[in-house]
């Protein structure tokens, strides 16, 4: 993914590197699992294909959010996680965002 040439705010870069239906949920589910396999990633996270799920931990990599260790041997074992750096530090921010998601979703079932 290439970011555009001209941000007028720091928050359209973020927002350019998190958007898409699965950043934020691959996201989460390495921060539960730490260092996960491909296939436990796609297994977690419903809906998703093995080609999205791929295309996307590239991105998250690209941006320096996740990165993954290729081990010697046979079969392939490939593990994904979060950087220490930005990737953690995007967590907090997820943090807030899941807070806010649950709290709206109470309302809604409080209404009803």
């Amino acid at each position: 993914m290439k970011l555009r040439k001209e941000y007028t705010c720091p928050l359209e870069i973020t927002h350019d590197i998190l958007k898409g239906k699965w950043k934020t949920v691959i996201l989460w589910q390495l921060k539960y699992h730490g260092k996960t396999s491909l296939a436990q990633l796609e297994k977690d996270i419903k809906g998703i294909s093995q080609k999205m799920l791929l295309q996307q931990l590239n991105e998250l990599r690209e941006f320096g959010l996740v990165d993954k260790i290729q081990y010697q041997g046979y079969p392939l074992k490939v593990e994904y996680f979060l950087t220490e750096g930005r990737g953690h530090r995007i967590i907090k921010a997820l943090e807030i965002m899941q807070e806010v998601g649950r709290e709206y979703l109470n309302e809604q079932i409080n209404k009803h």
